[in-house]
């Protein structure tokens, strides 16, 4: 064989090898003629024009992260620092998407400098909004706001936001000193509010015992008097009774009901001496006087036994 049948030969199996392309699992292949696009060659072994279709950019449809740390200042001035996870994709496996994909941006350094730049400046738009205080629990309204306001923006690039993780949320040494006094401020104060709270109701309670005390102590004296009340009325009733029938009895058998009135005073007498205890008592114990209360202590008696007779009749 001589040099230029070998030569030919040699060009001929380059040609041959410059035309088979294996594109990876995942991945597509942007296919271009003098810079045009032309197709795209899908995961496997395919073949291509050697030397007139070039690969001008493989692209993976695999998921893709990337961490992020930047700052945000809320309304009311307090620096916030951000550690966030994003997570995204290519949209779909179209060929449409694809070209956006390969075209929109001249390489993948740009691409990342406007998505993170986007994802940063909706998290501040949305801080700005907000205090300090409100930051640390609003999380997921912060993801939320942010895949709110970038969704379709990202559709056009091509891609897909499919999930930003906020990992950490801090804010400046000396904003979290002032935080702390205002949680311990607040413990404070709440722990007074309880104390003080527990006390009223103690105090309340207290109050409470001590007027059912006094409610139930003074039934008990009004029923006690009433007690003592219904005890002497039937203790004078009864006297009455028995001085009605004993004089009742006295002038059936034709004898003087004085006699009665008589043997109650002696007998009154009799017990002052034995009871008086040394006390001195006067008593006047002129006939006159005698004769008075006898006549007293009668008519009583009288106005008794007409009472029963009363209501006898009834």
């Amino acid at each position: 064989m001589d040099v230029v049948s070998l030569i030919l030969f040699s060009v001929f199996i380059l040609i041959l090898l410059l035309s088979f392309v294996t594109v990876r699992q995942g991945t597509f292949a942007v296919i271009t003629i003098f810079g045009k696009y032309r197709r795209l060659l899908k995961p496997g072994l395919s073949v291509k024009i050697p030397l007139i279709e070039n690969i001008h950019k493989r692209i993976s449809i695999q998921n893709r992260s990337v961490e992020l740390g930047f700052q945000a200042v809320t309304v009311d001035q307090a620096t916030v620092n951000f550690t966030a996870m994003l997570l995204y994709s290519v949209l779909d496996h179209e060929e449409t998407t694809i070209k956006n994909v390969a075209f929109k941006f001249v390489d993948d350094r740009n691409f990342m400098q406007a998505l993170i730049r986007s994802i940063e400046g909706s998290v501040r738009a949305f801080v700005a909004t907000k205090k300090q205080s409100e930051v640390l629990v609003l999380r997921r309204e912060i993801v939320e706001n942010v895949k709110e306001n970038l969704d379709k923006t990202l559709e056009d690039w091509g891609y897909h936001l499919i999930d930003l993780q906020i990992n950490d949320i801090t804010f400046d040494e000396e904003v979290m000193r002032s935080m702390a006094k205002v949680v311990a401020s607040h413990n404070l104060k709440a722990a007074a509010e309880n104390e003080g709270q527990a006390l009223l109701i103690t105090k309340t309670k207290a109050a409470e015992a001590d007027g059912n005390a006094i409610k139930i102590e003074a039934e008990s004296e009004r029923l006690a008097a009433q007690l003592r009340g219904q005890g002497i009325a039937s203790f004078r009733e009864e006297i009455a009774k028995g001085m009605s029938n004993a004089a009742k009895l006295m002038e059936d058998s034709n004898l003087d009901a004085n006699l009665i009135m008589f043997s109650m005073w002696t007998e009154a007498i009799k017990n002052f001496a034995e009871h008086g205890n040394g006390n001195v008592i006067f008593l006047d114990g002129s006939l006159e006087n005698m004769d008075k209360t006898l006549r007293q202590m009668l008519a009583m008696g009288s106005m008794q036994l007409n009472k029963d007779k009363d209501q006898g009749a009834k």
